[in-house]
């Protein structure tokens, strides 16, 4: 199999594959209700119900060029995506969960989206924005776009805290890949990670405990697919950074939310390794 989209309870450590496919699936986002997850495979995106786990084709229309930045609304109502069929940029859209049109966001692009606010009201995602990497934020409708940090280097995967305080993304910003921190309002980073790996794609647990990435080897070029890496877990009380498990992954394994409401699992792609 080529996906396993699987489920981990960090208290017991146990893993189970709720879906194994041929297909390249991609960023697993759990819903605020639970029942299923929202991943992307070929362009488009999927809903997999827990019960009878399968790929249930979204509707978007024209849009068949997603990447792997797409997630749910607070309330579970509302879809962001990033597509590139209309402007061959990345652009952010959104689409109600029920069914309908897709409405554009960003009226700028390349924008990645990465993270609903807790309140439903604003979208955190990259950019590039006079040359230069940015995380970004905006109402949901797209309108009061504010550049919280800019600059040379890269810049991704801002997520915000349960509080609405705070919004984590990765940056090499201070030399390597490492994790930081902003305030939601705007003002100065923070450095929040400093180790021998490359770390992407912070996302704070529902409860405030906790704090999943995907750690790459110290010095890898990006955040490629198909390479050893490790999901780790920061416990935002101690400070403690532990390595959960090591897998075959990196791009699409989670590049968007995917943790379980309440915070004590998550979702996230694995994959197998070409053959030899």
């Amino acid at each position: 199999m080529r996906t396993e989209l699987c489920l981990h309870d960090i208290a017991s450590g146990e893993t189970r594959v709720l879906l194994a496919t041929d297909r390249l699936v991609e960023a697993p986002n759990w819903a605020p209700g639970g029942g299923y997850l929202l991943v992307n495979a070929d362009g488009g995106l999927y809903r997999v119900p827990f019960e009878r786990p399968a790929l249930l084709a979204v509707d978007l229309g024209p849009h068949d060029g997603l990447n792997n930045d797409h997630g749910i609304s607070p309330d579970g109502r509302v879809y962001a995506y990033c597509d590139k069929t209309e402007t061959g940029k990345s652009i952010i859209y959104t689409v109600p969960a029920a069914g309908g049109a897709s409405r554009r966001v960003t009226a700028l692009g390349p924008s990645w989206w990465h993270g609903w606010s807790p309140d439903g009201t604003e979208l955190a995602y990259a950019a590039i924005r006079g040359g230069q990497f940015a995380i970004a934020a905006c109402a949901a409708d797209g309108s009061g776009e504010r550049l919280l940090v800019r600059g040379p280097g890269h810049y991704d995967g801002p997520d915000y805290t349960p509080d609405g305080q705070w919004i984590w993304f990765n940056s090499d910003r201070g030399g390597s890949m490492q994790l930081w921190r902003v305030p939601a309002a705007g003002g100065d980073p923070e450095e929040m990670t400093r180790g021998p790996r490359d770390a992407w794609f912070p996302h704070p647990s529902p409860d405030g405990r906790h704090l999943l990435y995907l750690a790459y080897p110290e010095g890898t070029d990006g955040h490629p697919r198909d390479l050893d890496v490790a999901l780790r877990l920061i416990d935002l009380g101690t400070g403690r950074d532990r390595e959960l498990f090591g897998l075959f992954g990196g791009q699409g394994t989670i590049n968007t939310p995917c943790w379980a409401p309440g915070g004590r699992r998550f979702a996230f792609c694995r994959y197998a390794p070409p053959p030899a």
